[in-house]
């Protein structure tokens, strides 16, 4: 009894250690106009075993969703993805003309200055899913990342 309770309890820490290993960097939300209800929020997502990011939610939309912005010919189409893989070791940018997150149903103009809370949803290769919280800074409208973002 006390063998299967010491082998629940280490491989418990071993799956939060896993996930201790995904961290998220540069994160922001571009700003809003008064009535607009949509918005995009950008990061550096790194996990050091392989995993999904495989879902989010934002504590100012009233929904959120993983999307991929990529060319169709000579346009560029956005389109809604369920998941974005994370390769171990290798960071994934979720950036304008990639892979990033939409805020829809904006409960509120989301302004220059401000925080916004994120949470991600990764799965491991396991199955076994845990939420990321992140704090996004709010950066202004004409606001662009540095090219290695």
């Amino acid at each position: 009894m006390k063998r299967q309770l010491f082998a629940l309890i280490a491989g418990s820490l071993l799956s939060s250690a896993a996930f201790a290993q995904v961290s998220v960097s540069e994160p922001w939300v571009r700003a809003t106009v008064p009535a607009q209800k949509v918005t995009g929020a950008f990061m550096r997502v790194h996990s050091a075993l392989p995993a999904r990011l495989v879902g989010v939610q934002a504590d100012v939309a009233g929904r959120a969703e993983l999307h991929e912005m990529a060319m169709d010919g000579q346009t560029m189409r956005m389109r809604r993805v369920e998941a974005i893989e994370l390769p171990a070791g290798k960071p994934v940018n979720l950036a304008s003309g990639g892979y990033h997150v939409m805020l829809f149903d904006l409960k509120r103009q989301v302004k220059e200055g401000e925080n916004v809370a994120i949470t991600l949803t990764v799965q491991d290769a396991g199955g076994k899913k845990q939420d990321v919280k992140v704090t996004a800074p709010v950066r202004p409208l004409t606001y662009s990342a540095h090219s290695g973002h």
